[in-house]
């Protein structure tokens, strides 16, 4: 058994985060051009340029929130969950254009967020881990 799961949890938590931060953090600054972009891709797909619009201009702020979330261990799970359904989004958007090649890294985010989500009792060094205890072995 690992004698640290607490800092492997932090190794696994962390870089995540920051691809979601990074995400958000590229994409909040140039919004418009993002959204307009995002339009104009799904623009011969079923999904109503209304929606599509709405969920471009949302998705770097939630890919933000997703990434600080992560990156201090704050309300991780929450974070966890969030990211999945992100990706759910993400994946059926990709589908309906047919873009399968990011489908599957889509698809390994997802899977990502739901082993962290798993073995979230690990999440020591955090800020969630101040108030709980890591388990006994």
């Amino acid at each position: 058994m690992q004698k640290n799961p607490g800092r492997t949890y932090l190794l696994a938590r962390l870089p995540i985060g920051m691809s979601m931060f990074g995400h958000g953090l590229d994409g909040i600054p140039k919004l418009q051009a993002f959204s307009s972009h995002m339009v104009g891709q799904f623009s011969k797909s079923m999904i109503p340029a209304s929606v599509v619009s709405l969920f471009s201009n949302a998705l770097p702020f939630l890919e933000f929130l997703t990434g600080i979330l992560l990156l201090l261990g704050l309300f991780t799970r929450f974070a966890c969950v969030l990211g999945v359904l992100i990706m759910l989004a993400l994946i059926l958007g990709s589908s309906l254009i047919e873009q399968w090649e990011n489908v599957f890294s889509q698809i390994i985010y997802g899977a990502y967020f739901a082993l962290l989500y798993s073995f979230a009792v690990y999440n020591r060094y955090s800020i969630d881990g101040r108030f709980t205890k890591e388990p006994q072995h």
